[in-house]
C-alpha cells in the first residue's frame, strides 16, 4: 500500500476494529497513499463549522497538496489513522512529531502535535476517543511520550475529548486559541477511563441485539418445517412487541406474507428499518445476505447457518470472512453456527432462537456457547420438581455457537448492569481471552453472582472456536477464576442448583449451619456433607417423623432467630398419620417462617415427595401471569422438560390472582422482593450442601473484594535502574535466559537478595571457594537434568571441612559424569527451614500469574500449587501461603517450629511488584527458597527476559480477532 520510499512498511498490526459508544462498530486502520478519493469524498460530507474548528479558517476542500500530505505517512513522525464504515471514512486523526521549536522533527523528539476530524453524522458516538486511545498507543510504539493539541475555545466536544480521556494534562490559552499537553502513559485515571467506555459500548452492543424494535427472519421457508420457519414461528409464539418480518427469496409476485407475517424477497425491499436480522441460509449465500443487511442499516445478526469454522480449516476462513464483512457494516453477529437468543421482559418478548417455547420470565441469565448444553439448562431451569425445584425463570439467553464475534465478555458488560438480571449462569467450552474474562468476572461478582462451568476441561476446544494458545492447566485457571470471585462448578446440574440459591436466597453471613427435620439419618448426611464441603454444622434437630406443618414452622422460626447459625437446611421425608403435614402446609409453613427472618439462607433437602417442591415455589416470582402468551408456563414434573410441552389450559380466576401477584414480585426490586421468599427445593443432602458451600465462599469474596488489599511500596526498590538493565540485556538478543550473576543482579534491584554460589570447576576452585564462603557449604551440580532434584543425589549438605568437601566432589564426578556435565557450585549453608518454590508466569492468555509451593517430590506429584494473578496485593501474599494443601509444615506442624511467613510474603510481592513493573520479565524461577523460623534464602534464581507483545490489556480497545 506504501511506496518503497517509505521509512517503514504498512504496519498492520494496527488495524483494528472497536465498538462504538451507540453500540456499533467502526474499523480502525491507518491512512495510505489508496485512500486519496476516499478521504476527498469524506472531506466533502463534512460541515463548514466543522472544517473551520480543524483548520481555524474556511476551508471548503482539499487542495492536491494537502491530499498528498494527508495520504502519505512515513508511520513514525507522521501518522494518520482512519475509522470507516462501508469501507468510507467517517474520521481520521493525525499525529506529527515535533521538537522543542514546534517545527518537524524526527526522534529522539519525543513530542507531537495531533489532530482530529469526525464527520457530522458520526459525532456523539465516541469514533473520536477510541482514535485517541489507539493513536496514543500508536505515539507510544514509535517513541512518542507527548502530545500536543491546539483547540478552538468554542469546539466544546473535542476540548471535551481531550479533558475526559484521563491523562494527565497541562492547558494553556494564547493568542485565541487553547493548547492542550498530555502525556501519554497510561495513568489509574486513563485506564478507569477506557475501560467504563468499553464497557458502556460493548453493553450497548448487546442490547441492541437482545432488544430490538424490529426483526427479519432471513430464510424462513414458505412452508412449514425448517430452521428459518421454525425461528419465525417462536418469534410469533413468544409474543415479540416489535415489527416482524419474513425474507423469502424464492417468494412469487404475488405472495406478501409468510404464516401471517409480512414476507419480502429481500431486507432491502422493507420499508423502515430493521434492527436485527436472523441468518438462516446456507453457508453459501450468507456473504450476499450480510451485505444486502449492511446496505440496509441492520443492527445485528443472529447466524444459525452451520458450516463454519466447525467444519474445518475451509469453513474457519468462510467464518473469518463473515466476521470482516459484518463490521464493516457495523453489525455484530451472535454465531455462526449459534442456537439464538431470548429476552422475556414485557417490553420485548424476543425468542429469537432453536428453543420452540420461551422460558419463563424471571431474574437469570443464561450463556450458553453450546445449543445443547444451552437447551438443557432452559428445560432444568424450567421444571418445578425433580432435584432442582423453584420457578426461577431467565431475563436474557444467549447461545453464541462459534462466538467468532459475540463471546461471554460481550454479555457480561451487558450484564454488569442490567437491573433485570440477578445471577449469571455461564456454560463456556473455551476462554478466548481469560484475561479480559477474569478483570470482567471480577467486577461483574462484586455486584452480582457468577456461576460458571467450563466444558471440555480435558481436551481442546470445539472445533469452531478459536482460543488463545496458554500454557496454564485447567486447574490453574479455575483458581484464577474463583481469585476473581467467579463460582466455579464442575457440572450443569450444580450450575443449577447454586444458581436458584443464590437467585432467590440471601448470602450466607458465615459458615455455620443449622440442620432440622423429621429424620434423623437424612440429617446426619447432611451433617456429613457439611463437614466434606469445609463448613460448620450445628448438630442436627429431629423433629421425628411426627413432626407436623406448625412443628416445621415453630423450629425454623427458632433457629432463624437463633445467632449461632449463619444458615439453615431443613430435611423432610415423607410421613404417614394424621398428623402428617401435607405438602401445601409444610410449604407454607416453611416459606411464612422464613418471610419472618429473611436475612438467612434457607434449603430443603426432601425425598419422593412430589408435591412439595411445587409447593415451595408457589410464591415464586417468574410464574406466568394470567393471559400470558408464552406457552407451556405452568410447572412440569421430573419425567420430562416442560420447555418442549404444548400449552396448558386458562388458570382459574383464583390461579389468575396468584399469578398477578407474582408477576407484581418479578419487576420489583431485589429490596422489594426480600419479603417473598422462594425456597430451593434439593433431591439429595449432597447437592443441597454443595451450593449452599459455593454461596458461603463466594459470601466470603464479596466480604473481602469490599475492602481489598493493597500492594505495597517498597523504598529499596529500584525500579527505573532494573529498567535501564533489563533494555540492555534485551539489546543483545530476543528472549534470553540470564545468568546465575545478572538475575541476581536484576532481583537485587528488587530487595530479593539471591545466596551467593561460586562456580567449581574442579576441586581445588571448589576449596577456594568454600574458603571464601565459610564452612559449612553445600556442593550441587547446576545440570539441567540434576538441577533441584536433590532425590537423584545431585546436592551434598552440610560439608563441614575441605576433606568433606573433596570427597563430596569426587563422589559427585564418579556417579554423574565429568565436572563440564555437571558444572557444580559451592554455596553457603543456609538456615534450616521448609524448602519452598516462588514463580512467576506471563501466560499469553491469562496475563501474569504468581505461583507458590513447597519444594519436593510430593507437593509435585500432587500439583500442590497455589496461584494468584499479578499484581498481587497483601491479602493475596497470606492467603498464597495458606492455600496449599502442605500449608501447615509453614505454622509449626506436628511440633516442628513455624517458619517466618511474614519475610515469604514479603518475597512473594517483590516478585510480583517486579514482574508488574516490567512486562519484559516474563518468568521468574526461585528454587529453593528456604524459609527458616527467622528470614529465608533464595538459593537459586532463574529469570527470563522478552520483548513484552505490542498490544495488550493497557492498549486500546479492540474486538478481537479470531
Amino acid at each position: 500500500m506504501q511506496t518503497s520510499s517509505d521509512r517503514h512498511e504498512y504496519p498492520a498490526h494496527w488495524e483494528a476494529d472497536v465498538v462504538l459508544r451507540d453500540g456499533g462498530t467502526a474499523r480502525v486502520r491507518p491512512i495510505t497513499v489508496d485512500d486519496a478519493e476516499r478521504l476527498v469524498s469524506f472531506y466533502e460530507q463534512v460541515s463548514d463549522e466543522s472544517k473551520y474548528y480543524r483548520f481555524f479558517a474556511p476551508y471548503p476542500r482539499l487542495s492536491a497538496k494537502d491530499v498528498h500530505r494527508f495520504t502519505h505517512h512515513d508511520f513514525v513522525d507522521r501518522v494518520g489513522l482512519a475509522a470507516t464504515v462501508g469501507g468510507e471514512f467517517i474520521a481520521t486523526v493525525r499525529y506529527d512529531r515535533i521538537g522543542a521549536d514546534g517545527m518537524a522533527a524526527s526522534a529522539p523528539a519525543d513530542e507531537a502535535e495531533v489532530a482530529f476530524l469526525v464527520q457530522d453524522a458520526h459525532q456523539g458516538r465516541g469514533v473520536a476517543s477510541a482514535l485517541l486511545e489507539h493513536i496514543a498507543a500508536v505515539a507510544r510504539e514509535r517513541g512518542i511520550r507527548r502530545f500536543a493539541a491546539e483547540v478552538l475555545p468554542a469546539n466544546s466536544k473535542m476540548i471535551k475529548v481531550f479533558t475526559d480521556a484521563g491523562y494527565q494534562q497541562k492547558r494553556s490559552f494564547e493568542d485565541g486559541v487553547v493548547r492542550l499537553e498530555f502525556g501519554l502513559e497510561p495513568t489509574d485515571r486513563s485506564l478507569a477511563v477506557q475501560r467504563a467506555r468499553e464497557q458502556r459500548a460493548e453493553a450497548r452492543s448487546v442490547q441492541r441485539l437482545l432488544a430490538p424494535g424490529s426483526v427479519a427472519v432471513i430464510g424462513a421457508g414458505r412452508a412449514p418445517g425448517g430452521v428459518g420457519r421454525g425461528v419465525l414461528a417462536n418469534l410469533r409464539g413468544a409474543g415479540f412487541t416489535g415489527r416482524l418480518y419474513a425474507v423469502n427469496r424464492a417468494l412469487g409476485e404475488d405472495e406478501k406474507e409468510i404464516d401471517g407475517v409480512p414476507a419480502h424477497r429481500s431486507v432491502t425491499e422493507i420499508e423502515g428499518p430493521v434492527d436485527l436480522a436472523v441468518v438462516a441460509v446456507p453457508a453459501a449465500y450468507v456473504p450476499e445476505v450480510v451485505a444486502e443487511c449492511g446496505e440496509h442499516g441492520v443492527q445485528g445478526l443472529v447466524v444459525v447457518s452451520a458450516g463454519y469454522a466447525e467444519s474445518g480449516p475451509e469453513g474457519r476462513e468462510r467464518q473469518r470472512e463473515l466476521v470482516r464483512q459484518a463490521r464493516t457494516y457495523g453489525m455484530r453477529i451472535i454465531g455462526p453456527n449459534a442456537f439464538g437468543i431470548i429476552n422475556t421482559a414485557p417490553d420485548v418478548r424476543l425468542n429469537a432462537s432453536l428453543a420452540p417455547e420461551a422460558p419463563r420470565s424471571g431474574r437469570i441469565g443464561l450463556f450458553a456457547q453450546s445449543g445443547a448444553i444451552g437447551i438443557a439448562l432452559l428445560s432444568r431451569l424450567h421444571r418445578r420438581g425433580g432435584g432442582v425445584t423453584g420457578v426461577t425463570g431467565v431475563s436474557t439467553f444467549v447461545s453464541s455457537g462459534n462466538r467468532a464475534d459475540v463471546s461471554g465478555n460481550d454479555v457480561l458488560q451487558y450484564w454488569y448492569e442490567d437491573p433485570d438480571t440477578d445471577v449469571v449462569l455461564m456454560y463456556l467450552e473455551s476462554i478466548g481471552n481469560p484475561r479480559k474474562f477474569t478483570r470482567l468476572a471480577r467486577r461483574t461478582a462484586a455486584v452480582k453472582p457468577l456461576v460458571v462451568v467450563q466444558g471440555a476441561r480435558h481436551g481442546s476446544a470445539p472445533q469452531g472456536h478459536a482460543v488463545r494458545a496458554t500454557e496454564l492447566p485447567h486447574t490453574t485457571v479455575s483458581v484464577l477464576l474463583r481469585q476473581a470471585g467467579v463460582i466455579r462448578v464442575d457440572t450443569i446440574t450444580e450450575l443449577v442448583d447454586a444458581g436458584l440459591l443464590l437467585a432467590r436466597q440471601p448470602l450466607p453471613a458465615g459458615p455455620r449451619v443449622a440442620i432440622l427435620g423429621n429424620s434423623e439419618s437424612l440429617g446426619m448426611l447432611t451433617y456429613d456433607a457439611c463437614l466434606s464441603e469445609g463448613l460448620r454444622p450445628l448438630p442436627p434437630l429431629d423433629l421425628t417423623t411426627g413432626a407436623s406443618a406448625r412443628d416445621f414452622h415453630a423450629a425454623l422460626s427458632r433457629t432463624l432467630a437463633d445467632d449461632s447459625c449463619d444458615a439453615v437446611v431443613v430435611t423432610a421425608i415423607p410421613a404417614l398419620g394424621e398428623t402428617s403435614p401435607g405438602d401445601a402446609a409444610l410449604a407454607e409453613a416453611l416459606r411464612s417462617a422464613a418471610a419472618a427472618n429473611p436475612s438467612k439462607p434457607v434449603l430443603v433437602v426432601h425425598v419422593e415427595l412430589g408435591g412439595l417442591a411445587e409447593a415451595l415455589s408457589a410464591a415464586a416470582s417468574t410464574a406466568p401471569q394470567a393471559g400470558d402468551r408464552t406457552p407451556g408456563a405452568e410447572g412440569g414434573t421430573e419425567g420430562g422438560s416442560d420447555l418442549f410441552r404444548p400449552a396448558q389450559p386458562a388458570p382459574t380466576a383464583s390461579q389468575e390472582t396468584t399469578a398477578s401477584q407474582e408477576t407484581a414480585e418479578a419487576t420489583a426490586s431485589p429490596s422489594e422482593r426480600a419479603g417473598s421468599r422462594l425456597i430451593p427445593a434439593y433431591p439429595a443432602a449432597e447437592r443441597a450442601v454443595r451450593a449452599l458451600s459455593e454461596a458461603v465462599h463466594y459470601a466470603q469474596w464479596r466480604r473481602e473484594a469490599a475492602e481489598p488489599g493493597r500492594v505495597p511500596a517498597y523504598e529499596d526498590i529500584d525500579e527505573k535502574g532494573a529498567a535501564e538493565r533489563i533494555d540492555a540485556l534485551l539489546a543483545t538478543g530476543e528472549g534470553l535466559t540470564l545468568g546465575a550473576e545478572e538475575a541476581g543482579a536484576l532481583l537485587g534491584r528488587y530487595g530479593i537478595h539471591l545466596r551467593q554460589a561460586r562456580p567449581a570447576p574442579t576441586p581445588d576452585e571448589a576449596a577456594r571457594a568454600a574458603e571464601a564462603l565459610g564452612y559449612p557449604v553445600a556442593l550441587k551440580t547446576t545440570a539441567p537434568h540434576l538441577r533441584h532434584r536433590a532425590d537423584l543425589g545431585g546436592v551434598r549438605l552440610d560439608l563441614a571441612d575441605e576433606e568433606q568437601l573433596r570427597r563430596a566432589y569426587t563422589e559427585l564426578t564418579e556417579l554423574f559424569g565429568s565436572p563440564a556435565e555437571l558444572r557444580p557450585v559451592v554455596q553457603g549453608m543456609a538456615p534450616r527451614g521448609v524448602d519452598t518454590i516462588v514463580r512467576s508466569v506471563v501466560d499469553p492468555a491469562a496475563g501474569a500469574v504468581l505461583s507458590f509451593g513447597l519444594a519436593g517430590p510430593a507437593s509435585q506429584l500432587l500439583g500442590d500449587m497455589a496461584h494468584r494473578l499479578i499484581p498481587a496485593t497483601e491479602r493475596d501474599a497470606a492467603s498464597l501461603v495458606r492455600s496449599i494443601r502442605t500449608a501447615p509444615l509453614l505454622f509449626g506442624w506436628r511440633g516442628s517450629a513455624p517458619v517466618d511467613t511474614d519475610a515469604l510474603e514479603e518475597l512473594l510481592l517483590r516478585v510480583s511488584r517486579l514482574v508488574d513493573d516490567h512486562p519484559e520479565v516474563v518468568a521468574v524461577s526461585l528454587e529453593p527458597v528456604v524459609v527458616a523460623p527467622h528470614g529465608l534464602s533464595v538459593l537459586g534464581a532463574t529469570v527470563r527476559l522478552a520483548r513484552p507483545p505490542l498490544r495488550d490489556d493497557l492498549g486500546p480497545r479492540t474486538l478481537p480477532v479470531y
